[in-house]
């Protein structure tokens, strides 16, 4: 049955891309009710991100590794490993925040989860956590994309009122394929043209340019030239937190040095998913949770 919820940011089942205001705060909460400062909120209701340095310790960073060496190996053809087409090697893994101790305790520490509960105003639960891998020298690229495009179209969230905690595991620099954010594009909602295919979520996550959910060479130069692009750098345990309608990406990375992240998605309690609005059916919980219990 498809949902009857009023669908405020309609996307595919076009032919063109269309790029609307926002119609959603950024910030649902306040300075007072987290572990941001009042200028870092303001900051990032203006740009759409924040960072962090020395958001994990040395000796979390280190365990974090081991854990991502650990599920790849154990893992080996479960659905919730995505690995690079052509060389086998692990891309990303999926719902981690269920399959390790470890992540689960670290993602709902107050200085993490309480940024989330902060900038979204409300309890929160983990829509999805991933680790997310680029070897050196043959790390796929991740195209430019806004998560809350695909979240609302195939998995159902209503508003963008949801965000990423990216968090570095290994040092990011400039060159080995770290994270691109285009600064302020998250007040600009882009509906993507063409059709949601069956099952297209597969094809969707080892594809260098996704053929739907991403917006057209034109829309993307006109908000690059408008905003400017930011490279986020920092070294291992750093963070960067973003609002779920950035626009993002990342290059490949052809260094000889590992880029590897830690990202976990927190939607608001009072976002939670319903019917997709532009597919035929939801995807699979390890990439949009249908269990919305709040983290304690």
């Amino acid at each position: 049955m498809r949902t009857t919820v009023r669908d405020d940011y309609p996307t595919r089942g076009r032919t063109a891309c269309e790029s609307v205001e926002r119609k959603d705060p950024v910030v649902w909460g306040s300075a007072a009710g987290g572990p941001l400062d009042a200028e870092a909120v303001v900051e990032y209701d203006r740009r759409g991100f924040h960072t962090a340095e020395g958001l994990l310790a040395a000796h979390d960073v280190g365990n974090l590794l081991e854990e991502t060496s650990r599920l790849g190996r154990e893992l080996g053809d479960d659905d919730r490993v995505v690995r690079e087409k052509g060389s086998g090697d692990v891309r990303s893994v999926f719902d981690v925040h269920r399959l390790s101790d470890l992540v689960d305790s670290i993602v709902r520490r107050p200085e993490i989860a309480g940024i989330a509960r902060q900038l979204l105003g409300s309890e929160v639960y983990v829509h999805q956590s991933r680790l997310n891998v680029k070897p050196g020298f043959r790390g796929g690229p991740f195209y430019w994309h806004s998560d809350f495009e695909t979240w609302h179209a195939e998995d159902g969230m209503p508003k963008p009122r949801a965000l990423s905690i990216s968090i570095a595991l290994t040092e990011n620099y400039g060159y080995n394929g770290g994270l691109m954010i285009m600064p302020g594009s998250h007040k600009t909602y882009v509906s993507c043209a063409g059709e949601t295919p069956d099952d297209y979520y597969r094809e969707s996550l080892v594809t260098h340019v996704p053929p739907t959910g991403s917006p057209d060479e034109d829309t993307l130069t006109r908000l690059a030239a408008e905003h400017g692009i930011a490279t986020f750098t920092g070294p291992a345990g750093s963070a960067t937190v973003f609002d779920s309608n950035c626009m993002h990406g990342s290059n490949g990375n052809i260094t000889p040095f590992p880029r590897s992240n830690l990202f976990v998605v927190f939607n608001s309690v009072e976002n939670t998913l319903v019917e997709p609005f532009a597919a035929s059916r939801p995807r699979p919980p390890y990439l949009g949770s249908r269990d919305f219990t709040p983290l304690r």
